[in-house]
């Protein structure tokens, strides 16, 4: 798509053409097609997820946090805390057990809610409050059942409630830098795309029940994540978290606006790492009970994709084993491409663009990741100096903000959170079948051969 696009204009023609309530996911029928200065936001769940997302709602002046739920009264403790941080209203507490959310849906002073709860809560959460007529942003992760992700599509097509998927990683600067030079024809004709969650997640899936202290419990006896999660890997083996590595390679390739994802297969090492940290483990050990526990999540889960365009994509798990941070991204095409070394760090990785980079060699990306930085890392890189994961998640959470203070299209929708999502169990399917190749719905149902690229087009969020 050419990059001078003028993403108001489209929004403009998509509107008088009929289709801004079935494909474009604007706010505007519940706010009259008024702009919206300041949003009443519920939060549900928060945990340590959920209060970085609290954080940056409660540095905004157009936002106002009006109530929170989580049945853990200790995680809503450290949320007020935050809040008192800020010298903000003290938001009403819904903690009367894990259905006590529902009271927060039935305020009529609630515009919009954010969803941070362990991932089975993402769908009934999601569905509830887009029948209760509440603007939805949902945390990421991978959908318990493929039929979920219909329930996300047909539950907003139904309601035409607006939903955000809140993937972050799409908004890291190098990834935009990158975004920036594909749309610019810079590497050609995209080609192949690699990327995942390689991230050694141990200290997370099990501790002692209090933050930062390591261990070897989960469950009722852990602390945050370890209290959920660690139960996934002893009951699933899938690419149980797909969206940071395929959000941002979505956006380059326009997946769901003018291309869309295909097949996919997938295979699965053993089991062996999650065993191996709770035997060496000082306060572990063979003789440990958790010791006796069999894992069903593969250490390593390598998927590999088909678009209807002609490029693949590999995306890689591996969350269980030793390692340094790495999500891996590569960006190919016919003219070059650029490999992710570090983290978000323009001054690590590789590029290499035929014609361009000296003597047919690899060169530090820096100077022309910096060339091609993202107007809206130019624009906003002060305001999301401090803010969680590298600044990613002040972007994202502003991006869903404005889009609904302007009643505008969220750029990350309904149709990338079903399609994301649904990696999970389609991965999980073909692991069970030896690495059968699975057929991605269409979850656009054909909308896909007209929708326009919008994620990035705009300099101002």
């Amino acid at each position: 798509m050419n990059s001078s696009y003028d993403r108001r204009k489209f929004i403009k023609d998509s509107a008088m053409a009929g289709i801004g309530a079935s494909l474009l996911h604007t706010p505007a029928q519940l706010f009259a097609n008024e702009n919206k200065s300041v949003v009443r936001v519920g939060m549900i769940a928060v945990g340590l997820r959920g209060q970085t997302h609290l954080n940056e709602m409660l540095k905004r002046n157009d936002v106002q946090v009006i109530a929170m739920a989580d049945p853990d009264k200790k995680m809503m403790g450290m949320a007020q805390k935050v809040v008192q941080k800020y010298n903000k209203k003290v938001p009403v507490e819904y903690t009367n057990g894990p259905h006590d959310y529902k009271n927060l849906l039935k305020r009529n002073d609630i515009d919009a809610v954010i969803i941070a709860s362990p991932w089975e809560w993402h769908m009934p959460q999601s569905v509830d409050a887009m029948k209760a007529g509440k603007i939805v942003g949902v945390e990421v992760c991978g959908a318990i059942k493929l039929q979920d992700c219909w329930e996300f599509v047909d539950t907003h097509e139904k309601t035409k409630v607006p939903i955000m998927v809140l993937e972050n990683v799409c908004y890291r600067r190098d990834l935009m830098a990158v975004h920036n030079m594909v749309k610019k024809g810079m590497f050609g004709e995209i080609l192949h795309l690699r990327g995942g969650y390689q991230h050694d997640l141990r200290g997370v899936l099990f501790n002692d029940g209090i933050a930062n202290n390591p261990g070897v419990e989960f469950g009722d006896k852990g602390f945050s994540e370890a209290k959920w999660r660690t139960q996934h890997y002893i009951d699933r083996n899938g690419d149980n978290y797909p969206t940071h590595g395929l959000g941002p390679i979505a956006t380059i390739i326009d997946l769901n606006r003018g291309n869309r994802l295909t097949t996919l297969s997938s295979i699965s090492t053993k089991a062996r790492g999650l065993h191996r940290y709770i035997v060496n483990h000082p306060k572990g050990g063979p003789n440990h009970p958790n010791a006796k526990i069999k894992f069903k999540q593969g250490d390593i889960v390598t998927t590999q994709m088909q678009t209807a365009n002609g490029e693949t994509i590999i995306l890689t798990l591996d969350t269980s084993s030793p390692r340094a941070y790495n999500l891996g991204f590569r960006v190919q095409g016919t003219d070059g491409l650029w490999q992710e070394h570090h983290d978000g760090d323009f001054k690590e990785g590789r590029i290499y663009l035929e014609g361009k980079s000296p003597n047919d060699q690899w060169e530090n990306p820096e100077k022309m990741l910096s060339e091609y930085d993202h107007p809206l890392w130019k624009r906003y890189a002060s305001d999301a100096a401090g803010s969680g994961h590298g600044g990613m998640d002040f972007f994202v959470d502003n991006a869903f903000i404005e889009s609904i203070k302007r009643n505008v299209p969220f750029p990350l929708d309904v149709y990338d959170l079903a399609t994301w999502y649904a990696i999970t169990p389609l991965s999980e399917k073909s692991i069970a079948e030896g690495g059968q190749l699975q057929q991605i719905p269409d979850f656009t149902r054909g909308k896909w051969q007209t929708a326009k690229p919008v994620f990035g087009l705009s300099e101002e969020f």
